[in-house]
């Protein structure tokens, strides 16, 4: 992959790809970051690509003008916390620590938005293993290794040898939405697969599980719209 800019006020950065299945020229603009990549067939030329990318500048500003803004994790601002929007204190404190005001962190602008991060990663890794530990226990089965990351394309997997993955910003969701997405991927330790039986194992874990579905269908884009470091 490469980057290419397309001047203007603001500049655009356009992640080029090309790709030996692509067919034909296309623009994907994530809702999620904003990031907007092209994907060319494997042979068309880069000045192709470039003159395409200038015939379409006025449809990528237009769209990106209409995506809602990120929101930067620092003092002062909002940020989910377990379905809330808590504000983010400064204050004389040498580590961060959720009070019914908010959430204390000490009075270090430039490294607020880390110190929230590592907060929410703690609380994720906890409440997710023992999420995850319930729903193994409730099966009579149990899971190899968690791991915690920032997926963009999925809130969790598990795979063949019972490794579970986690987004870590699903700490932010409502805790019933955490839990169903643990008590999701637990199942596939018994249903590798999305079968009517697999279903079934989560319909016995975690039984109001579409609702939750729904609530991340819905607001899982804004959860990956917050920033926490440049």
């Amino acid at each position: 992959m490469i980057r290419h800019v397309l001047q203007g006020n603001p500049p655009i950065d356009v992640t080029v790809r090309k790709s030996a299945q692509a067919r034909r020229l296309s623009l994907r603009i994530s809702r999620t970051d904003g990031r907007v990549t092209l994907t060319m067939p494997k042979g068309v030329p880069d000045r192709t690509g470039i003159e395409f990318l200038d015939s379409r500048e006025g449809w990528l500003r237009r769209h990106l003008d209409g995506l809602p803004g990120e929101v930067r994790a620092g003092i002062g601002q909002l940020i989910p916390f377990q379905g809330q929007d808590i504000p983010v204190i400064g204050r004389a404190v040498r580590r961060v620590v959720l009070t019914d005001e908010g959430l204390v962190v000490p009075e270090d602008p430039a490294r607020a938005g880390a110190r929230v991060l590592a907060f929410l990663k703690t609380n994720a890794r906890d409440q997710l293993a023992a999420a995850s530990d319930r729903y193994a226990t409730a099966l009579g089965r149990s899971y190899r290794n968690l791991t915690l990351r920032d997926t963009r394309s999925r809130w969790g997997s598990c795979t063949s040898d019972g490794d579970l993955m986690y987004s870590w910003r699903l700490i932010m969701a409502p805790p019933a939405v955490l839990n169903y997405v643990a008590a999701h991927e637990v199942a596939h330790l018994v249903e590798m697969n999305h079968s009517d039986a697999f279903w079934a194992v989560v319909n016995r874990l975690f039984p109001d599980h579409v609702a939750c579905r729904r609530w991340l269908k819905k607001n899982g884009e804004a959860l990956h719209r917050v920033r926490f470091t440049d």
